[in-house]
């Protein structure tokens, strides 16, 4: 077998001919290096699949191995707005000659839009936040309407906080609207959303692994950010909003209901984020497939989320070469 030494960074192949490995489809380096020592640690041979460019022979079989989605609904915001859809080519080639993808269209999907998101959600029972997606902008100042103040809104291709700002007056909103300073959606949707008070000032976000709990994340929000990447690129300096919280285990009822989420969605590997609000109620409102975990957090947690992910898709490599 081919040392995990030898990988090609940064660069990809699909020939038929390589050794089986675990092709990881992504876009943005910066996010990758949790997931290298992980997969180095546990002798996995892997392949970064940059995919900011390049080819593929639609009539050529795909390389073997198993392929796992990076993709994040932020990409546009590093100039790599087209990895979105050669993302949607690739899989649709992979799945057409039966190649294990993780993460695969039907996750793409659900990763570039938060309607799609809130859809499953309120479909399995979920408690969801109000929300209105308005396309375009001409409608957004009669239907924000439909919202009491405050209310936030969101992009529906979000991630890193994008979009969202939160309204304590419909005026300052339709001002907002009309000024240059309106922050264009990159699929033209934005969402209008009510606005949640929590009980106490932090968000919680709940870690998978091959649809299984891996541990749960307190998210300080008492600065007010709506910024929660949680990867070490993302770090700001001197602030520590996440830390692990240990009351949430795998037997509490909320996690086991994700359990069932994901398994009847396909979703193998995500984090999921909610609310326990002041009004006693408990908000789900984001699934992510492109989960990244910070480092603080991986010190102390009982698992790491990138080791378990190493595991998950090694064990998925020899289950494909051996079958």
């Amino acid at each position: 077998m081919t040392s995990v030494e030898d990988h090609p960074v940064a660069a990809w192949s699909f020939a038929t001919d390589a050794e089986p490995r675990v092709h990881v489809v992504h876009e943005n380096p910066d996010w990758f290096p949790p997931f290298e020592a992980a997969f180095r640690a546990q002798g996995v041979p892997f392949q970064e699949v940059l995919l900011t460019g390049g080819s593929i022979d639609l009539d050529a079989e795909p390389a073997p191995g198993v392929y796992w989605s990076r993709l994040s609904a932020s990409a546009h915001t590093r100039d790599h707005a087209r990895t979105k859809e050669f993302t949607r080519a690739v899989f649709a080639w992979l799945e057409g000659w039966g190649r294990r993808v993780v993460g695969g269209t039907g996750v793409v999907e659900l990763e570039v839009s938060k309607v799609a998101q809130h859809a499953l959600l309120r479909r399995h029972g979920f408690d969801v936040p109000r929300t209105l997606a308005v396309f375009g902008r001409e409608d957004l100042p009669a239907r924000a309407r439909e919202l009491e103040v405050p209310f936030i809104t969101k992009h529906n291709q979000g991630g890193k906080g994008l979009g969202v700002r939160r309204f304590d007056t419909h005026e300052d909103f339709d001002a907002y609207v009309a000024s240059p300073e309106f922050e264009e959606p990159a699929d033209g949707t934005t969402l209008l959303q009510e606005f949640l008070r929590s009980a106490e000032p932090f968000v919680t976000r709940a870690e998978f692994v091959g649809g299984r709990f891996v541990y749960a994340v307190r998210v300080d929000t008492s600065a007010g950010s709506f910024e929660l990447c949680p990867a070490d690129a993302c770090e700001v300096p001197d602030v520590v909003p996440f830390a692990l919280r240990e009351e949430i285990t795998a037997e509490h009822p909320l996690v086991r209901r994700y359990e069932e989420l994901l398994a009847a969605a396909g979703v193998e590997i995500a984090g999921i984020e909610f609310m326990e609000t002041a009004d006693g109620r408990t908000v789900t409102y984001d699934i992510n497939t492109n989960t990244n975990y910070n480092p603080a957090v991986e010190a102390v947690a009982p698992r790491s989320g990138p080791g378990e992910i190493a595991r998950y898709l090694g064990d998925l490599l020899r289950a494909e070469t051996s079958s």
